[in-house]
């Protein structure tokens, strides 16, 4: 089993991929974790530095959950899965639950700093369908559109099999 689970921020992609990974047995990797230098708020790995930690990832573990919203990740990583989870509830559902998300300390030192982005990454968020950028909805269309391999496509929360 190696499933690779994508969308926008706030679609539930960490809740879903970290209970299919327990569930499973298998290893979880968030993508956030790979592309954002320890310790400090946005600022990004290289290139080389993130595609050598997702390989060495894939490499080393038979069976995985990897999540993310990164699109020339996903796309990377999509050769190398067997199944495809697009998870894509709706901007609304996923302004929602970035508002109840709970302090991520793997991104932020304090509830305060996580807080003081709020702001912008519900901006970011709303902007999905509208941006153009690895990261928006049309690269993600685009990446499930064209993935011949087995995918599944969740458009409400609660038809998460994962989740409930």
């Amino acid at each position: 089993m190696k499933v690779l689970v994508f969308g926008n921020s706030g679609s539930g992609k960490s809740t879903y991929a970290q209970a299919l990974a327990a569930r499973e047995g298998i290893p979880h990797l968030g993508l956030d974790a790979i592309v954002w230098e320890p310790g400090q708020i946005a600022v990004q790995r290289s290139t080389a530095s993130v595609a050598a930690s997702l390989r060495s990832f894939i490499d080393l573990h038979p069976a995985w959950v990897i999540e993310g919203c990164y699109g020339e990740l996903v796309r990377a990583a999509s050769a190398h899965c067997t199944l495809l989870v697009f998870l894509n509830p709706g901007i609304d559902v996923c302004l929602a639950n970035n508002l109840g998300r709970p302090w991520e300390p793997h991104k932020y030192a304090s509830l305060e700093l996580q807080n003081a982005m709020l702001s912008q990454l519900q901006e970011w968020v709303s902007d999905y369908t509208q941006r153009d950028d690895a990261w928006s909805y049309r690269v993600h269309r685009e990446i499930f559109d064209a993935f011949s391999g087995p995918k599944v496509e969740h458009r409400e929360l609660g038809a998460y099999p994962e989740m409930r």
